[in-house]
């Protein structure tokens, strides 16, 4: 892509993992691809700023090295990338086919167009409404965690942490490494979680590096000597203008600590706002509790040419997120007309193919057994009365309840009667629970409760970027 054409064969939006992946993979085959990604540097979530940790020497894990690689193979590829590239609407092209993607970067607003689209754009933290939650010192681990990798901020004073999963795990032990002891770790696993994922652990094993890591965080956390208070329920963060206790529910008692910060953390979903504003086909995943694309195994979505890769189409972790990457980059390189003969090159990417297929299903047991391990209470979903679920309309579950009782029978009506869900987030910290409190009220399946309806812009966007919107303005590429 040139600053002059305005188009591409294969647009990516996303440079983490499966993103970048993709992009190698179109690219080796001759496609012009553009990467969009609204961070300053690829790497996504899981590998944010990784270059310069490593750099730093701080970089020191197995992921990390591994994920320095992948940066540095994607940007000596021929992909063209735009980084700080905010993506607010895409459009399908019905008449010339493809996609017209909008976005804005450095305060412009821009249209690109491409024959392929790959969605790439990962996932996002499960809300997680509880009371008090809206409090000054209460946060997300994954926010926290975004502190630490791209300023070493660590926390100050008495911080708890409350939830489950491998984020919750590994971010400890990397505050550990900074020299901080969180107060305490509230395990919020659901009782015989891990009884109940047991039939899973033989094929797990399989995946030796990844699950000898998980216990070594377990041990690394256990040697610290971080109080960990399992069988947790019913967290509260309570305080008068700021947090200033925590208290919880374990084995049938009450219990209350001082804290100055809690981060809270129930897993991560698909962030699916930008598939479901194109119309793709989404399903309710019984087991992340969460919606998630329907694709094929090449990423390929309900609508045609636009493929999903990596944990935008359901959370497998970013190294079965660059295996998708590459099975999707593949596709659209075929899709564009590349691989057509019978060369003998068309004939090594079908044995790649072949390789990236084993591979997928060499991951499907691990996934299976953590998302047995670490799925939510379904409580989550479905908060008590007083607690806020919308943020941005600081509507609570029980304005939810009352639209319910009033005689809306779905999100979307909800919505038009208590605006929970037009605030700038779009719905990102309150769509879930809307449709669980639905599928609740009326007892039905949540996938038949419904969804929100996602509309452009899907972030802020000032009327002078609009004003500036041109399909010829291209600003100067990254290189």
């Amino acid at each position: 892509m040139t600053a002059q054409t305005g188009s591409a064969d294969l647009v990516v939006i996303g440079a983490g993992p499966a993103g970048m992946a993709a992009a190698i993979a179109a690219s080796r085959a001759g496609a012009r691809v553009l990467v969009l990604d609204d961070q300053a540097a690829p790497g996504g979530q899981v590998h944010r700023e990784i270059q310069r940790r490593n750099g730093e020497g701080i970089a020191t894990s197995r992921d990390d090295r591994d994920g320095a690689v992948l940066v540095e193979t994607f940007r000596a590829s021929a992909a063209d990338v735009w980084t700080d590239a905010s993506v607010w609407q895409v459009e399908r092209l019905a008449a010339l086919g493809g996609f017209r993607i909008c976005l804005s970067r450095h305060g412009t607003a821009m249209a690109v167009t491409a024959r392929q689209l790959i969605l790439a754009t990962g996932a996002i933290e499960r809300p997680v409404p509880i009371a008090g939650w809206t409090l000054p010192g209460v946060m997300s681990v994954g926010a926290a965690q975004i502190l630490l990798k791209t300023g070493g901020n660590v926390p100050a004073g008495r911080t708890i942490i409350a939830g489950l999963g491998p984020l919750v795990l590994l971010y400890v032990t990397q505050l550990l490494k900074h020299g901080v002891r969180p107060a305490a770790l509230l395990d919020t696993t659901p009782p015989g979680a891990f009884r109940r994922a047991l039939r899973h652990l033989p094929g797990a094993l399989l995946e030796v590096p990844q699950m000898a890591q998980g216990i070594g965080l377990m041990a690394a956390i256990r040697k610290a000597g971080v109080p960990v208070i399992r069988r947790v329920s019913d967290v509260k963060a309570l305080g008068t203008g700021h947090l200033e206790q925590v208290s919880y529910l374990t084995a049938g008692r009450w219990r209350s600590m001082q804290a100055d910060l809690l981060l809270l953390h129930e897993g991560v979903v698909p962030h699916t706002h930008l598939a479901m504003s194109m119309g793709v086909a989404h399903r309710w995943d019984r087991h992340q509790l969460c919606w998630r694309p329907t694709r094929g195994g090449d990423g390929q979505t309900s609508v045609h040419g636009l493929r999903i890769a990596g944990d935008a189409g359901g959370i497998g972790g970013w190294r079965l997120a660059v295996i998708h990457g590459e099975q999707a980059g593949l596709a659209a390189a075929r899709a564009l007309g590349h691989y057509a003969d019978e060369s003998a090159k068309a004939e090594a990417v079908l044995r790649r193919e072949a390789v990236l297929r084993r591979r997928s299903a060499r991951h499907a047991p691990l996934r299976r057994f953590l998302d047995a391990c670490y799925r939510p209470r379904d409580a989550i979903l479905c908060p008590a009365d007083e607690v806020v679920i919308c943020r941005c309309e600081n509507r609570t579950a029980g304005d939810v309840r009352a639209a319910l009782a009033a005689g809306c029978i779905g999100p979307n009506q909800v919505k038009t009667m208590t605006r929970c869900g037009m605030g700038p987030c779009q719905g990102r910290e309150c769509a879930l629970t809307l449709t669980a409190l639905v599928a609740e009220a009326r007892q039905i399946a949540p996938e038949a409760a419904g969804h929100l309806n996602i509309r452009p812009p899907l972030k802020p966007l000032t009327l002078g970027e609009l004003a500036s919107l041109s399909a010829s303005a291209q600003p100067a590429h990254d290189g």
